[in-house]
């Protein structure tokens, strides 16, 4: 197939963007490999920023990652349900319990972050603890799950399918975790993906929920950067990334291997 003068301007704009939105990054990171951050490459490389990094924020990269996990955990728990109730109960209740969801997505994080302290501030054992920004996680993912697998148990005949494992003898709790979970796989692996992203990143949020000893990655690099040592704050960038890329590619290569079988069994019926 011939190519045009638009397709290679359009190719060129691409790359154009990509480089724009990459080398910042690739920037970043080398500014925490190097001995001076002003001097660049030149000043010659160096590990010392990424040891000290990890001396002084390690527990704060562990609890990051900590609450990343647990925040998924809750999410799954209550939003494979919430979504399957919405979806299956549809009406006016529904739609305005779905509306109510979203408002955390909606409201600033700060706002969000002060109606938690103004609630749940007084109880000091609650406060110093990581349940209190994991609280905050949960109520600003929550919505990402619930939509992601309302959208696709929507695409999905659940009533045929429940009907069919009911006339085989399987009860309501058979049915959902042996056939309603399994065909909403690909919502649920995307909803995981996008709420361990939105957790790990959170900074308005947590900032305002966090204590001296919660302190989370995102705080921990603000905190570096405004404190303007930059190289301490390059190599906690640098860190960041190498923690969160391979966990995101994994949870993106089962996200991709999830959606297959959705998409062979609808061309089937398509057939």
């Amino acid at each position: 197939m011939r190519r045009t003068g638009i397709f290679y301007a359009q190719l060129g704009l691409t790359i154009l963007l990509c480089l724009f939105i990459v080398i910042p990054i690739v920037m970043s990171a080398l500014a925490g490999v190097t001995v001076n951050v002003f001097q660049g490459l030149s000043s010659g490389l160096t590990l010392r920023w990424i040891f000290e990094v990890w001396d002084l924020y390690a527990s704060s990269i562990f609890l990051s990652l900590w609450l990343a996990v647990a925040c998924l955990f809750v999410t799954l728990i209550a939003g494979v349900p919430l979504a399957y109730v919405l979806v299956r109960k549809p009406g006016r209740a529904t739609r305005l319990f779905e509306e109510l969801l979203t408002l955390p997505v909606a409201i600033p994080g700060l706002a969000l972050a002060l109606a938690l302290l103004i609630t749940y501030g007084g109880v000091s054992g609650y406060r110093s603890s990581w349940l209190f920004i994991l609280t905050g996680h949960v109520l600003f993912t929550l919505p990402f799950m619930v939509r992601s697998v309302a959208a696709v148990m929507s695409a999905m005949d659940m009533k045929t399918l429940e009907e069919g494992a009911a006339s085989l003898g399987a009860g309501f709790w058979r049915r959902f975790f042996t056939v309603i979970v399994p065909n909403a796989k690909p919502g649920i692996l995307a909803g995981a993906l996008m709420v361990v992203t939105l957790s790990v990143g959170e900074f308005n949020l947590t900032w305002m929920l966090h204590t001296p000893l919660t302190k989370t990655l995102p705080v921990g690099l603000a905190d570096a950067y405004a404190s303007m040592r930059l190289e301490i704050g390059s190599a906690y960038t640098l860190i960041f990334f190498v923690l969160i890329m391979p966990l995101l590619i994994a949870m993106q290569i089962l996200a991709n291997r999830g959606s297959k079988p959705a998409r062979t069994t609808a061309t089937a019926e398509d057939k």
